[in-house]
């Protein structure tokens, strides 16, 4: 994706091993820093202050086993999920620097226990966030995007839109082109 000019690109790997772990990392922030992309590691912050990633994404039951302070202290900058008022306040009680929203539709990626939060969400919690920049999360498509910026994200996440797309990179540069 960093090579049809994705701007920020988040790498999610949930099982593998630590070589295998960090030689996707190292592959990812190569590609990015050859592009121009900013690389997001999703969750495994030790990895990302080990590697030099700048940014991670935590989801909240991250928080209880993440270190805060070291994250700090290696100049990453954090990004967290939410997907509830109490989820809301417990994000911006570690000072992130991007809240994310979701799922704003329902999405297939992966199986979700809240309800879909709709754009109408992306709205209040852009009243909430004082200047943090919101991202809104799970089932946003091509067509649906315009509605998620115009509610008050400052940016969307895709994955399904284009990795399930009978042709990914064409989609992907349709996304570039619209929103770049």
């Amino acid at each position: 994706m960093a090579g049809v000019g994705a701007r920020l690109i988040q790498l999610r790997i949930k099982r593998a091993d630590d070589p295998e772990l960090r030689m996707q990392v190292r592959r990812a922030a190569a590609s990015c820093a050859a592009t121009g992309a900013t690389l997001v590691l999703n969750d495994h912050w030790q990895v990302a202050i080990e590697e030099g990633v700048g940014f991670i994404h935590l989801g909240q039951e991250d928080l209880d086993e993440t270190d805060l302070k070291a994250i700090g202290r290696a100049g990453i900058r954090l990004g967290v999920s939410t997907h509830s008022d109490g989820e809301l306040d417990r994000a911006l009680s570690v000072a992130p620097d991007y809240v994310a929203l979701g799922p704003v539709w329902p999405t297939t990626l992966k199986q979700m226990p809240w309800a879909p939060q709709g754009v109408e969400r992306l709205g209040e919690w852009r009243t909430r966030l004082r200047g943090i920049p919101l991202v809104a999360i799970g089932g946003i498509t091509l067509e649906r995007a315009p509605s998620c910026i115009t509610a008050g994200a400052d940016a969307v996440a895709v994955v399904s839109d284009v990795v399930a797309n009978p042709d990914p990179e064409a989609r992907a540069r349709a996304w570039i082109a619209a929103t770049g």
